[in-house]
């Protein structure tokens, strides 16, 4: 993970700030206490601390100086991912999501929430949670209710970050979904996408939810069924395309409405923007590629010994970085 130029490690209870060209540390922040994730969001860093049933502690620190900035008690669930749109940080969960503000404190809950003062403000409370994306000020969400739920079955749900009272949420849109299993690919601005499984289809939806089109996908059933233990499915944002990553390539999805625009085979990962290009792992090594029409226009052979399995591409100022399961590699 990259913040205003550091790259950011944690491991056990401690987060640490590194230089990105010597991999030196600049500044160092440990509790005693587990971690159980870390994101950066606003040129700073989040670290959430896990205490007694959830992951509850929750630290902000300046990227560059590690100084910490912000401080509070949250309610976020054991697993949780943090994901955010610029302007909002968002918890994922099985039954809780939580958004707060850059100063930490919470601007949305929605779900099953924890010693609950106000009776019957959450639509759904019984419902779990699928895969979750955010954009532009909403948080979308796929629900997977009881049959005899109100309104019940699958649906994707779009929510305010920043509705008018943090424990009321404000639905922008709540739709069907036909398939049990569907799942929540990505949000812009102009929509967001959605992938039926059993009907292999990418399926994209208007700002106010209503259903656009339809891409039927050429994936194996492999890449189909695969169901992100974080709640996020592996996806990173550049300046033309969205870079979904299904387990076996890459789709790039078009950052205006996340229409597909082309796919490249056999990569090991999402990728990265990467000055003006797009860069993305595959086996032996690299491929750049042009983010308008995905043409290959060089490979850099890369040697990663035994490791196998998925690579996260990051970038901080010209360093190149690729994560490969515990170990961390910066290229330049």
């Amino acid at each position: 993970m990259t913040a205003a130029g550091t790259v950011v490690t944690a491991s056990g209870g401690e987060v640490v700030g590194r230089d990105a060209e010597t991999g030196e540390q600049r500044w160092r922040y440990a509790r005693d206490l587990p971690l159980c994730t870390v994101s950066s969001e606003w040129d700073r860093v989040l670290a959430v601390y896990r205490k007694s049933e959830g992951c509850s502690e929750v630290t902000q620190l300046d990227a560059a100086t590690g100084q910490r900035t912000a401080q509070r008690n949250g309610d976020a669930e054991r697993g949780t991912r943090l994901i955010g749109d610029g302007s909002y940080l968002t918890t994922t969960g099985d039954r809780l999501l939580n958004t707060w503000r850059d100063d930490l404190v919470r601007s949305m809950e929605f779900g099953r929430v924890y010693a609950q003062v106000n009776a019957g403000y959450q639509p759904r409370p019984q419902c779990e949670y699928g895969t979750v994306a955010v954009a532009a000020g909403r948080v979308g969400v796929i629900e997977r209710c009881p049959d005899d739920e109100a309104g019940g079955g699958t649906r994707f749900t779009a929510l305010k970050a920043a509705p008018e009272e943090s424990d009321q949420p404000e639905e922008e849109f709540s739709v069907s979904l036909p398939e049990r299993d569907a799942k929540l690919v990505a949000m812009v601005p102009g929509g967001a996408a959605v992938l039926l499984p059993q009907a292999g289809e990418l399926v994209l939806y208007n700002a106010d939810g209503r259903e656009r089109m339809r891409y039927p996908l050429d994936l194996p059933r492999s890449d189909l069924d695969a169901e992100p233990d974080d709640g996020v499915m592996p996806t990173v944002r550049g300046p033309q395309n969205v870079y979904w990553y299904t387990g076996s390539r890459t789709i790039a999805l078009s950052t205006e409405d996340l229409a597909p625009r082309w796919t490249v085979h056999n990569t090991h990962g999402a990728g990265v923007a990467y000055a003006g290009k797009y860069v993305t792992p595959i086996g032996g090594g690299l491929a750049v590629l042009d983010p308008a029409d995905g043409r290959t226009e060089h490979t850099i052979a890369l040697p990663r010994g035994d490791y196998r399995g998925p690579i996260e591409l990051g970038a901080a100022g010209p360093t190149l970085l690729e994560r490969r399961g515990d170990t961390l590699v910066a290229l330049q």
